[in-house]
């Protein structure tokens, strides 16, 4: 990898480029799934490659090669420097880059069992007792089970003098049961919807989550919804899980505060922002107790990384400050945009993409609560649980959210079960809505491994800290 990177450079610099960086990247990944009693897939992949993105004629350019020959790395390197003087006859101003230092350094991440070590019939006879357990209610006709892991080795290089190398492993799992009945199908998951929870770690990450202990409790809370209440429709409190959060502020913070979103830069493909530069340290966001963090060093967080793809280190960087907006995740490039310079939120979908800004760990910070005193403080209101689905408009202003299952609140204690409970609001009046957040005892990092992005669509995996929260006059129960 250290000789691929080094010939590239060298090959960049050769064909006139001002500026070059290249990774390597290696890739393997598996995917388990069973659904209702049966084995329904088991995917294998690998990939290793090369990306060489340079700067000539003050322009960027960019290739990638899967032919890691001296003659491809070559190749690739001068048609990245050829696109870049072509892109350079339409530049109205030349790229500058915000200074970084210069780093020779290897980084992995945490992993105790290599998950790719366990055998794969272990592996599926986990997922098979939990799909039973979760069919122990005659409610429950259909259930699932799956499990996925990622290991990445990559080596980047620039000419500026910099060399690292990282590598890491990634885990996933969770369960679904399905009721149905009087047509209707309702879904009941764990750890969390939409794939469950993802970390960077191994084979104990998974068992951890105990999916076979829990699938009982899950089957049962599914076939409970079927004869749950309603969501009613008024303006009310809402108390909203640390999962549901965790995607809140994913859609709500971390996508408006991307700083090429601002820019504009990203106006084509995922929509732009609702924040303009004039906003930072003024804007209110949210609440006093709102304080949300950008965080690439939190162990065993699929947004951890020792250096994004530009090479910068990983850092911790706010957000928002006390509810005032105080920062955006930027690049080496569009941070001179605010006069600072990079928070490292630099990272690309492999060897044959351009790096993006992307989310690291956009946390929440949490309060001083327990759950079970929130709840008692709280004289009326719903209390949200696990996302179902998500709406919202592409500057991420205006937002609907619904979520599997609710429970009344009422005069301080949960009370009856709700299903298909939903809420709106607008970003800053809900964020500004926010009077208490759980501690550091319900405080967890919430791993979202499918966030879309880019033309060609790149998926980044991102994660959020959160804790439960509260949120005072919010519309719950709209119709769709």
């Amino acid at each position: 990898m250290r000789e691929a990177v080094a010939s590239a450079l060298e090959a960049a610099r050769s064909a006139g480029a001002a500026y070059a960086d290249a990774r390597v990247v290696e890739s393997r990944e598996e995917k388990l799934s069973v659904r209702t009693g049966r084995v329904e897939g088991i995917e294998s992949a690998e990939s290793l490659g090369i990306g060489i993105r340079v700067i000539a004629d003050g322009a960027w350019g960019f290739a990638a090669t899967a032919d890691l020959t001296p003659d491809g790395i070559r190749a690739a390197a001068r048609e990245a420097v050829a696109l870049a003087r072509a892109a350079a006859t339409t530049v109205i101003e030349p790229v500058r880059l915000a200074p970084t230092g210069v780093y020779q350094d290897v980084w992995a991440g945490p992993c105790i069992i290599d998950p790719f070590t366990v055998p794969t019939e272990e592996k599926l006879a986990l997922l098979l007792a939990a799909d039973e357990g979760l069919r122990a209610e005659a409610a429950v006709r259909v259930s699932a089970a799956h499990m996925g892991f990622l290991h990445i080795r990559k080596m980047f290089g620039s000419t500026e003098g910099s060399m690292i190398e990282q590598s890491y492993h990634e885990s996933q799992a969770g369960i679904v049961a399905y009721a149905i009945g009087d047509g209707e199908m309702l879904p009941r998951s764990y750890p969390n919807s939409h794939g469950g929870q993802a970390v960077q770690g191994g084979w104990e990450a998974v068992l951890a989550l105990d999916l076979v202990g829990n699938a009982p409790r899950v089957g049962e809370q599914a076939a409970a919804l079927l004869s749950a209440a309603p969501c009613p429709s008024e303006v009310t409190t809402v108390v909203i899980d640390g999962s549901q959060v965790a995607l809140q502020v994913h859609e709500s913070v971390g996508h408006p505060t991307e700083l090429d979103r601002v820019l504009g830069d990203e106006a084509a493909f995922a929509g732009t922002s609702f924040l303009g530069l004039g906003d930072l340290d003024t804007l209110r966001y949210g609440s006093d107790l709102v304080t949300i963090t950008a965080d690439a060093t939190i162990p065993g967080s699929l947004g951890s990384f020792g250096y994004d793809d530009e090479g910068v280190p990983a850092q911790r960087d706010f957000l928002v400050r006390e509810g005032i907006l105080a920062g955006f995740q930027s690049s080496r490039e569009s941070a001179l945009a605010i006069g600072r310079t990079s928070n490292g939120c630099m990272r690309a979908d492999g060897w044959n993409r351009q790096p993006l800004v992307r989310m690291t760990t956009v946390s929440l910070e949490p309060g001083d609560w327990t759950f079970e005193d929130l709840i008692a403080d709280t004289e009326r209101g719903i209390y949200f649980e696990t996302n179902n689905s998500w709406s919202i408009d592409d500057r991420r202003l205006n937002f609907q959210f619904a979520c599997e299952i609710g429970w009344e609140i009422e005069n301080g204690k949960l009370g009856r079960m709700i299903k298909n409970p939903n809420y709106t609001g607008i970003t800053p009046e809900f964020w500004g809505g926010c009077d208490a957040i759980c501690g550091p005892g319900h405080w967890q990092v919430w791993g979202i491994p499918n966030c879309g992005k880019g033309e060609p669509m790149q998926v980044a995996h991102v994660a959020h800290g959160a804790a439960p929260a509260r949120f005072r006059n919010v519309r719950v129960g709209v119709g769709r």
